[in-house]
């Protein structure tokens, strides 16, 4: 029985027995590096399974992980910043810490969910498996690779903001150990709630799997995935003339389809990897294993931000609301709206970017006297080369009205940068310049043991050393006023972790684990405008973070259901800020702790009744800074309290007039935007629902309603901005599966 089938008519019985589908404890964390099941591994992980994204329809990773208690989404930046999928862990950010199969992808897309088997979060630093980074945790997706059964599935959903999607799964047997299988996705939709965005793209994944079920396999998978569509960078946030903090402008009357963009704006992407995964079982004890991934991404990007300054912020709410002027871009608001408008960030550019990974790794399993082992070695060799190009524009971006605006401002003469050099984003005393280019080369080499005393205590303890390379060069523009810059730097580190851990059953585990991570500056030149600093900043040396965690797993109800207990405290020092205009990523001397509790249980309470939730408490702080002002105040973007709800009832099982139902909540508290505490998110909260029925084992019709309440949260946040979420939303879906 594939796991991944539905939960629903005669499939429910077995799932209940075997405790697969929603009860993850003994799932693989899908890397080679992490052999454990998710029960064994001692580190708190949340998994959304399969089953759980086919009941909620979920189309995107962003979907996905708002089944995951302490993941919160921000928005990209300016001159040539991030746009596509950012995530922050735990508070802190893991735009680079996004994997495929245990291989980064580096790309910077919004992912779609067409070729997802599982998603998952492995929390807290995590340097001696996945090198760089990694400070919150790591995101890592499972991908639907060939099986040895075949199967046909087609899927075809429609509904609310002329929302049109249909997505293909074909698996085929060629032999007895060798089959293919194709992903593919079509996705048109407009965003309910908020005007002017739409988002189209398309996506294909065929893969190849040869020695399935025996010693030596091998996989072949390409994915490729385009978009186009409209960024949309949110509304300002003010504070209201007497209020003691600032809030979104929607939280005062200001209509929550605002978009400050213009008919200028565009996000359009095109992703490519090709992954080749290698197994060897040499005999019952050894294993190799080798994974080697290419990435190519190509992106042309161009948005808007407004900016409401003190004139704006006064002129709505104590004077002429209609007088109420936003800049669209730039640093300087509109003020009393004299001059044509702004020029400056965020730039549009054209970015070209290439990678390569290699993961050799090594499992052994052996007794040494009485003491049982298991070794895992290996290396880890990444580069990732990064070419962008700046564009300006001749004619300023006319200011818009705060309560009415107008994106149709017309053509704007864009040109290459070089053609108007005084048009370019200064960034600082790195001054304005149109090309940027650069790689980051890693070697990283690991060791980690984990040593049986008896069938229930272990100890796990190992490293990782790395060595850095960066280089990254910034030129054109004025030359004779802004000479190009030439950066790099080499410097190594080692990581090292150790767990305790308790399994007195295959039910049970307890563990206490401590762990470091490292982020360099300048590792990841996809994704900031300048990605290194000059090496006399002081504040230049990673990024640090250690993790002490306490945690228990269960697997309970003949394991038709799984529970997870963690208690941690993270600290991290010399946090790297994003500058809220240029998106200039710089480090500091700040030093942050983010300490609380998280649980979750998922799984099957009675036969075709399942249920996820999960909770977490947290307590942030910034334990130094700088700037004495912000000692004391709650980290950016994490809540105090988090806690999502699903849970779904299969009636009337193998029934004609069987049915489906299930609904549930998500649900975070207000977060605070930036570190003096000024700003804040008020809080989100979120109804869904779904409803479906099988006609009998090959055909199936649902209906899913999102945002039921249709009210105003805030789905990506920044410090001085946050986007309304889509509104109330109903999908329909038809699907067949043979």
């Amino acid at each position: 029985m594939d796991k991944t089938q539905s939960l629903e008519g005669a499939d429910a019985e077995y799932l209940t027995v075997q405790g697969h589908g929603f009860n993850t404890m003994h799932d693989s964390t899908g890397l080679s590096r992490m052999p454990q099941d998710v029960m064994h591994t001692p580190q708190n992980i949340n998994v959304v399974p399969q089953a759980l994204m086919q009941q909620q329809n979920v189309k995107s990773l962003d979907e996905a992980l708002r089944n995951v208690p302490g993941v919160t989404t921000s928005i990209g930046e300016g001159a040539g910043g991030m746009n596509g999928d950012q995530f922050l862990i735990r508070g802190f950010q893991a735009q680079n810490d996004i994997y495929e199969d245990g291989l980064r992808d580096f790309g910077v897309y919004s992912r779609d969910a067409f070729n997802f088997e599982t998603v998952s979060v492995i929390k807290g630093p995590s340097s001696e498996v996945f090198g760089n980074g990694t400070t919150g945790g790591a995101i890592n997706m499972v991908t639907k690779t060939p099986g040895l059964k075949n199967h046909y599935n087609a899927e075809f959903s429609g509904g609310s903001g002329s929302y049109y999607r249909g997505t293909l799964d074909v698996n085929q047997k060629i032999n007895d150990s060798t089959a293919f299988r194709v992903t593919g996705m079509g996705d048109e939709h407009n965003i309910v709630g908020r005007d002017n965005l739409y988002s189209h793209r398309w996506g294909i994944a065929p893969s190849l799997a040869f020695g399935i079920g025996k010693r030596t396999t091998l996989v072949l998978q390409y994915m490729h995935q385009q978009e186009n569509s409209i960024p949309d960078f949110g509304v300002p946030v003010v504070t209201k003339p007497g209020a003691a903090y600032g809030q979104p402008i929607t939280e005062y009357g200001i209509r929550r389809s605002n978009w400050y963009g213009t008919d200028n704006d565009q996000n359009a992407t095109n992703a490519n990897m090709e992954t080749a995964r290698f197994s060897f079982k040499l005999n019952k004890h050894i294993t190799f294993y080798d994974d080697l991934r290419g990435g190519e991404y190509y992106r042309t990007f161009a948005a808007s931000k407004a900016t409401c300054d003190t004139t704006c912020v006064n002129n709505y709410f104590s004077g002429d609301p209609s007088k109420a002027l936003v800049a669209r871009s730039g640093p300087v608001g509109a003020g009393a709206g004299t001059g044509p408008g702004t020029y400056m960030a965020p730039l549009p550019y054209q970015q070209t970017s290439w990678s390569v990974q290699n993961v050799g790794s090594m499992v052994a399993d052996f007794h040494t006297g009485f003491l049982r082992h298991q070794i895992v070695a290996g290396f880890d060799i990444e580069r990732v080369n990064d070419v962008r190009s700046q564009s300006t524009y001749l004619k300023p971006k006319p200011y818009a009205n705060l309560v009415n605006p107008n994106p149709h401002v017309g053509n704007l003469d864009l040109v290459p940068g070089d053609m108007n050099p005084g048009g370019l984003v200064s960034l600082g005393s790195l001054g304005a310049k149109s090309h940027s280019n650069g790689y980051g080369f890693d070697t990283g080499l690991f060791l980690f043991d984990q040593i049986w005393f008896t069938n229930w205590l272990s100890l796990k303890g190992g490293f990782r050393w790395d060595r850095w390379q960066t280089s990254y060069n910034m030129t054109g523009g004025n030359v004779a006023k802004n000479p190009d810059q030439h950066f790099h730097d080499v410097s190594g580190v080692f990581n090292p972790n150790a767990s305790l851990v308790l399994t007195p059953d295959s039910h049970q585990t307890y563990y206490f684990t401590w762990a470091n991570s490292t982020t360099p500056m300048g590792m990841y030149v996809t994704n900031g405008s300048v990605p290194i600093r000059p090496g006399t900043n002081s504040f230049a040396s990673p990024e640090k973070a250690q993790l002490y965690e306490l945690g228990a797993k269960y697997s309970i109800l003949h394991d038709r259901l799984g529970v997870t207990a963690s208690l941690f405290r993270l600290d991290k020092g010399n946090a790297l800020n994003a500058d809220p205009v240029t998106g200039e990523i710089t480090g500091s001397s700040d030093k942050q702790r983010n300490q609380g509790l998280e649980l979750s249980v998922g799984g099957i309470i009675l036969p075709g009744w399942n249920v996820s939730a999960t909770y977490a408490l947290y307590d942030s702080s910034t334990t130094y800074s700088a700037t004495k002002a912000n000692r004391g105040k709650n980290v950016q973007y994490v809540p105090h309290n988090q806690a999502t709800l699903w849970s779904a009832y299969n009636a009337f099982a193998g029934k004609p007039y069987n049915v489906t139902f299930g609904g549930g909540l998500t649900w975070r508290e207000h977060v605070w935007l930036d570190a003096a505490n000024k700003f804040r998110a008020p809080a989100n909260l979120d109804f869904s629902a779904m409803i479906s029925h099988r006609f009998n084992q090959h055909w199936k019709v649902a209906m899913n309603g999102y945002n039921l309440a249709n009210r105003l949260n805030y789905q990506s946040l920044f410090s001085n901005r946050a986007t309304p979420s889509a509104g109330r939303m109903f999908l329909g879906e038809i699907s067949a599966s043979y």
